[in-house]
């Protein structure tokens, strides 16, 4: 009897316990839960070593530009059209990224531009120049920070996440000869950077935006400072930003309320909205960034250098944890944190300290 039950016991089979069984889930649980974040972090680090990759060649084609036509490209272009004298100079508006690309090993698309036109041609609504669609349209990776959504954001037009330091902010926003490196019809040379190029900022990230959302009575809601700037109205000749003009304003962004596209739609496009941004706002600011156009030009006669310009404060923004990449203007790179002291950030971002 004793060994049929000893023979019975042997042959049971091995098996786990309710208990055993829970104890082993929460393990599995703990690590799972020590071990993403950990996964995340390294996910993050490498798409924040591809930025810094990313602006490292925007840095070393900045200066084979200035090597090859001994300054750096303008931020932004405004200039006469012959064949339609009274078309608004501002309209040219190519940006510093479309000037670098025969520099950033991109010759064959830069071929496909005729930045002899206008980017916003004459006519009803003003239409893209139709040579220009099958550039402008393209998504460059080399413009676009992994750590963001890279994705189209307005129709025809390839989007950027980097754009050039028009310097502090001064002047109410402006984007005439601004304190900084890049600005409308810029020709920074080396030499003009009083304050040292390893000390002064060439260019940082700023995330793409999305149209502001309205709530069902069809007023703005949901508004995110990172995606969405504000749009401030009512302004006749010549746009001079205030502190108080931008925390009053309630208009925001939207292509069918205002015409006002997403930031970041274009890299085409240097505009404060697009590839051109200032320091007035410390990185990742808490407030949204404001914009203001030029409706009407002071300059007499049928000239318009201003007619349309937009004057703004953008900041600089990312999905680093922490802060912001910035390139300098020596080629090196940074990180910023977004707790910088905002007069060292605005100082940075000048040719001269004392300007």
């Amino acid at each position: 009897m004793v060994d049929r039950l000893r023979q019975r016991r042997d042959t049971r089979r091995p098996g786990f316990s309710l208990v055993e069984l829970l104890v082993v889930i929460g393990i599995i649980g703990i690590l799972v839960a020590l071990l993403l974040p950990a996964v995340q972090s390294a996910r993050e680090s490498a798409r924040r070593t591809q930025c810094v990759n990313n602006l490292k060649q925007l840095g070393i084609a900045l200066h084979n530009h200035a090597d090859a036509r001994q300054a750096f490209p303008p931020g932004a272009v405004s200039k006469s059209y012959p064949p339609a004298p009274n078309h608004p100079h501002s309209f040219y508006r190519w940006s510093a990224l479309a000037h670098l690309l025969p520099y950033m090993e991109n010759e064959s698309l830069h071929d496909l531009l005729d930045l002899s036109l206008p980017l916003y041609m004459p006519g009803p609504g003003y239409p893209i120049s139709e040579p220009n669609k099958p550039a402008i349209v393209r998504m460059l990776p080399e413009f676009l920070c992994p750590s963001d959504r890279a994705e189209r954001i307005k129709e025809g037009m390839g989007p950027t996440n980097y754009a050039m330091c028009a310097g502090s902010g001064s002047g109410g926003g402006t984007p005439f000869d601004t304190d900084g490196l890049f600005y409308v019809n810029s020709s920074t040379t080396v030499a003009k950077v009083a304050d040292g190029t390893s000390h002064t900022v060439a260019a940082s990230e700023s995330l793409l935006g999305s149209e502001t959302p309205r709530n069902a009575a069809g007023a703005f809601a949901g508004i995110t400072p990172q995606r969405n700037y504000k749009f401030v109205l009512s302004f006749f000749g010549t746009p001079d930003l205030t502190d108080a003009t931008c925390d009053g304003a309630m208009n925001y962004n939207h292509a069918v309320t205002n015409g006002n596209d997403p930031r970041g739609f274009a890299w085409s496009s240097g505009e404060y909205r697009c590839a051109l941004y200032n320091h007035y706002y410390s990185p990742n600011a808490e407030k949204c960034d404001c914009i203001a156009s030029a409706t009407t030009d002071p300059t007499p006669g049928p000239a318009n250098p201003i007619l349309y310009s937009a004057w703004g404060w953008r900041a600089a923004r990312s999905e680093h944890p922490g802060g912001v990449n910035v390139l300098m203007a020596d080629g090196s790179t940074q990180f910023v944190a977004d707790d910088v002291d905002l007069a060292l950030w605005r100082a940075m971002s000048t040719r001269r300290n004392a300007d």
